[in-house]
């Protein structure tokens, strides 16, 4: 995955993040629970993208240091500018390549995870960056997200530009979490979601980052593709719907 291409399109239509990312925020608040009555003094948040999910942390804490960071810097300019002042610290940076002495309560990430090029060193990253008994929580993205649309892209195209490999599969999640952390959880949901046409579908994922690094597929889905497309998607699925396998993950540093 090319992290640099994953930052540019994430800067490139930072702007209308907000309105597109439904999920994310549906989603906010069960990674909330996960840490509900807990005791920090600080957090780091990775991933913070424009601010949503670290405005209600910062709620739930308000006396909590917390570290926000993002590798794209029009993100975190439009998180500060929601978060001026206040207790959160914003900082442009990639959540692979941080190195701070300080060591943190809590590591929290929400819907970040699955961009990472190394799930292993990145979970050992983040357990050197716990103190003692500190805790790391986080959701991210799972390969049965968008199947719908994998299928019909296979179909027509002979190919699946939103590539589930892209995607954290829950054995993986499981083995590399054990590896670094104990009283580790992780649970599952699924959410559907009905577009009333197939381009809406990929404005949304174009505009709410949720495919990273972008399509694969060099072949330019033109007017004529499309709709071949949402055709074939219409025999399959009745409906243009999408499908969103998120993982609650959850683990104390060993």
């Amino acid at each position: 995955m090319d992290k640099r291409l994953v930052a540019r399109n994430f800067s490139r239509y930072a702007h209308l993040y907000d309105s597109y990312a439904d999920i994310q925020r549906k989603t906010a608040g069960r990674l909330l629970d996960c840490v509900k009555g807990g005791n920090f003094t600080n957090i780091l948040e990775l991933g913070c993208g424009t601010g949503n999910f670290t405005l209600s942390l910062r709620d739930k804490f308000r006396d909590t240091q917390i570290k926000a960071l993002d590798i794209s810097r029009k993100m975190v300019e439009i998180a500060e500018k929601k978060l001026q002042g206040g207790n959160v610290e914003f900082i442009v940076s990639d959540a692979e390549e941080i190195a701070w002495p300080e060591k943190f309560d809590l590591v929290i990430s929400h819907a970040c995870f699955q961009w990472l090029t190394d799930l292993e060193k990145a979970l050992e990253r983040c357990q050197g960056m716990l103190k003692e008994n500190g805790r790391i929580v986080f959701s991210a993205f799972g390969p049965l997200t968008f199947q719908e649309l994998n299928v019909t892209l296979q179909s027509v195209l002979k190919s699946a530009p939103i590539q589930a490999d892209f995607f954290l599969n829950k054995e993986d999640l499981k083995s590399a979490l054990g590896k670094y952390f104990k009283e580790t959880q992780i649970q599952e949901t699924r959410y559907e979601e009905y577009f009333l046409s197939l381009k809406d579908l990929l404005y949304k994922i174009k505009y709410s980052g949720i495919r990273g690094s972008g399509i694969g597929n060099k072949k330019q889905i033109g007017r004529r593709i499309l709709e071949e497309l949402e055709k074939d998607y219409l025999n399959r699925f009745s409906r243009i719907k999408a499908t969103y396998q998120i993982f609650f993950c959850q683990g104390r540093k060993i």
